[in-house]
């Protein structure tokens, strides 16, 4: 492959992608019925896997709710507020935190034999499994929104009962829900208002 046609790193994305990914992007509350494809899924999730966790724990577990069975099986379990547009919504995901995401280590991290020892704590592994599978969850919409899907996160939902029908065996905690699909305009809000550079950032 000749130089020039290597991609630059260091080349910012045109206006037109950062539009898609998040000037023009919405959180959706409605959806068509146009549906997602299995093996988008399958790209979706394989574009996300390559996001930096510490130690490339990479604790996030990923549950696609698509059948009408395991839709009525998770919409009761939504606050009221969300459960119609997660009945709407053609994928509904729920994004899981593996709190034993320490034995995978000796495969993710080879290059530290005794790293999941490292995670011989549980309190520990907890908070480390959730501020890292949040940090995938937030790859996982910008990848969705990358690859033409909308996206609509939730943390509106019985997470003691949500474990207990989806997860009910291992470790697996949820940490939040996604309703993915091809958005429609149905109960848009109005863009909220984002804080300044100089109300939220500081360079030293």
């Amino acid at each position: 492959m000749a130089y020039d046609a290597i991609p630059q790193r260091d080349a910012p994305l045109s206006d037109a992608a950062l539009s898609q990914l998040f000037t023009e992007a919405r959180t959706r509350n409605g959806w068509t019925d146009r549906p997602v494809a299995p093996e988008l899924l399958h790209r979706l999730y394989d574009l996300t896997k390559f996001g930096p966790t510490a130690v490339n724990m990479t604790p996030a577990r990923f549950l696609f709710v698509t059948s009408p069975q395991a839709k009525a099986r998770l919409v009761p379990l939504m606050s009221e507020g969300n459960q119609a547009k997660t009945a709407q919504a053609p994928v509904t995901v729920i994004i899981g935190q593996d709190i034993d995401f320490h034995d995978h280590l000796p495969a993710l991290f080879p290059h530290a034999p005794g790293a999941r020892d490292w995670f011989a704590d549980e309190a520990g592994r907890r908070e480390a499994a959730f501020r890292n599978s949040s940090l995938q969850g937030g790859y996982f919409l910008i990848a969705a929104r990358a690859l033409g899907l909308d996206v609509g996160p939730m943390s509106g939902f019985d997470a003691a009962a949500v474990k207990a029908e989806f997860f009910p065996e291992g470790n697996v905690e949820p940490n939040f829900i996604v309703n993915l699909g091809y958005g429609s305009d149905e109960n848009l809000f109005p863009r909220s208002p984002r804080l300044s550079f100089d109300e939220a950032a500081k360079i030293l």
